[in-house]
């Protein structure tokens, strides 16, 4: 049995978190005041509440941008999610509330690394699509790192 051929890093990198997903994750969870992977036009915080890719969030202070706010979202290019979860980890640690949507590798290094045991994990149900018209073809989660919680729970967020 052959595989898909993979294409690491080559895949479109920047889509928008979908509105009516965004809608459930404040409803359950308050305003996201921060998003600390973002452009212009994908940005679900404020019109300058976000890190853009020359801003490069993980070299930033995270803590100073959530001061005052509950929730920083974090949607990071799922060809690096490495790099964000443990930044994450570590910025949730110094008190940082974030909220990361990330595909449901459980399997990965990242996710034991910097997920397992540091999050609360919601597996979410039913898939969404980022582009309007296609189902994102994996499993999406979101991962809560937030006041030391840690657990895994399914959300139908639809």
């Amino acid at each position: 049995m052959t595989e898909p051929a993979q294409k690491p890093h080559a895949s479109k990198q920047n889509y928008s978190t979908p509105q009516e997903f965004l809608n459930a994750v404040e409803s359950r969870f308050g305003r996201i005041g921060f998003d600390l992977a973002a452009e212009d036009h994908t940005s679900v915080a404020g019109p300058t509440d976000f890190f853009t890719k020359e801003d490069d969030a993980l070299k930033q202070n995270w803590l100073e941008v959530s001061r005052s706010r509950e929730f920083c979202w974090l949607n990071p290019p799922f060809g690096d999610i490495g790099a964000f979860a443990e930044k994450a980890a570590a910025e949730s640690a110094r008190g940082v509330r974030i909220l990361m949507l990330v595909p449901a590798s459980i399997g990965s290094n990242w996710f034991r690394d910097h997920v397992l045991g540091k999050a609360m994990v919601l597996g979410l149900n039913p898939r969404m699509s980022f582009d309007g018209v296609n189902m994102y073809p994996k499993d999406l989660m979101l991962c809560v790192y937030a006041n030391g919680l840690h657990g895994f729970d399914q959300w139908r967020w639809k």
